[in-house]
């Protein structure tokens, strides 16, 4: 039987993966289900540890969103988790704020950094994007932190003025406690 590229042969009896016996690539983007969403808060709480670094533990100590918030983005389809060798290494939050699609949230599994799974999840919103017509992707990011603005910027996003949706993201933000002064909004 002929594979695709990238695609590997799943013969796993572990009642726990719903992909015993199936072709299934092994590095591939989906909808994330009800079962994902403990994995999801787990992964939130690893990737926020890395603001710890800087001095940001109030963001670190922030806790995961609920099941109830991830179930309303995944019944409207707008969650979606990278998957690699199997594992929930990543998950990406969206939704649509002035026409355009908005990353509400994405995380990386800290042991799964540098492996492009953020990337990954955000070129498969901008496809999604793209298919329902939207004018692009936003996001509202820390401006200076590595794995944020200097990021963002490396994969194609620009700094732009806050479009109404967008202030209203930041005013809601800076109500969480996220100073506006270092934030700055992208598109791409």
């Amino acid at each position: 039987m002929q594979r695709a590229p990238g695609v590997v042969w799943v013969n796993d009896l572990n009642p726990w993966r719903a992909t015993a016996g199936l072709w299934v690539n092994p590095r591939m983007i989906r909808e994330a289900v009800a079962g994902d969403f403990e994995r999801l808060r787990e992964i939130e709480v690893l990737a926020g540890e890395v603001f710890r670094t800087v001095g940001m533990d109030f963001i670190a100590d922030m806790p995961p969103p609920p099941v109830e918030v991830l179930a309303e983005f995944a019944g409207d389809g707008r969650c979606w988790v990278a998957v690699e060798d199997g594992v929930v290494g990543g998950y990406l939050l969206a939704e649509v704020v002035d026409e355009c699609a908005h990353v509400a949230q994405v995380s990386v599994d800290p042991r799964f950094r540098g492996r492009r799974l953020g990337a990954r999840l955000i070129d498969h919103l901008d496809a999604w994007a793209r298919a329902r017509g939207l004018a692009g992707l936003t996001l509202t990011t820390y401006r200076d932190l590595p794995w944020n603005g200097v990021y963002y910027a490396k994969i194609g996003f620009e700094v732009v003025e806050p479009t109404p949706g967008l202030a209203a993201l930041v005013a809601h933000e800076a109500g969480l406690g996220l100073d506006p002064a270092l934030r700055v909004c992208m598109r791409r």
